[in-house]
């Protein structure tokens, strides 16, 4: 009797390492797929120099892209270039200064205008879309904080996609921008202070 509870046992103990084994390698397999340590991975699509041009930030003077190229006073971006746009605020658009993306090849999808902090009036945007429309582009006349946005997110889905857009005039500034900006200070100081 002693026998069998021996090779039961021996059976049972056995058994139990096969299992664990097909466990463990079926989990080995499944950790190999996944390379990374446990920890959640983000990518940031405003730092991928990859992706194109973002815009990352703004203020009164102008636009800092992802590249780190800051542009003073209106732009017209586009997925892979910027040019300086020659209009001072929401009265200077007009069919002449909108003419350069009604002549573009490929043709864009989309045009994103960004009016600073202004409201745009029903006649501006009639007389905006009306023109658009005939050069069969469609147009979306947004505030430049709410353009900038829209134009990373279809940039970032490969769209042909194109932004007019001008600094607001007055900007809003709430914790996490102040406490961004400082940190932003502070990382050049450090860097100006390793240099010497």
């Amino acid at each position: 009797m002693s026998f069998m509870y021996n090779l039961k046992r021996s059976v049972y103990f056995t058994a139990s390492i096969l299992i664990r084994t097909i466990n463990t390698s079926g989990i080995w397999r499944h950790t190999k797929a996944y390379d990374c340590d446990g920890k959640t991975k983000v990518n940031i699509f405003n730092t991928q120099q990859d992706l194109g041009i973002m815009i990352t930030g703004y203020s009164q003077y102008g636009f800092r892209l992802n590249n780190d190229i800051v542009i003073i006073g209106p732009i017209a971006v586009f997925p892979k270039s910027v040019l300086s746009w020659n209009v001072d605020n929401l009265n200077d658009i007009n069919e002449e200064s909108l003419s350069l993306f009604t002549t573009l090849e490929p043709k864009i999808d989309v045009l994103i205008l960004g009016v600073g902090d202004q409201t745009p009036t029903s006649s501006f945007s009639k007389k905006i879309l009306h023109f658009m429309k005939t050069h069969k582009i469609n147009v979306e006349v947004l505030r430049t904080e709410q353009a900038c946005a829209t134009f990373n997110f279809l940039n970032a889905e490969n769209r042909m996609v194109a932004s007019a857009l001008i600094p607001p005039v007055h900007i809003t500034y709430n914790e996490n921008d102040v406490l961004g900006s400082n940190v932003n200070r502070l990382k050049q100081l450090s860097f100006e202070n390793s240099d010497k």
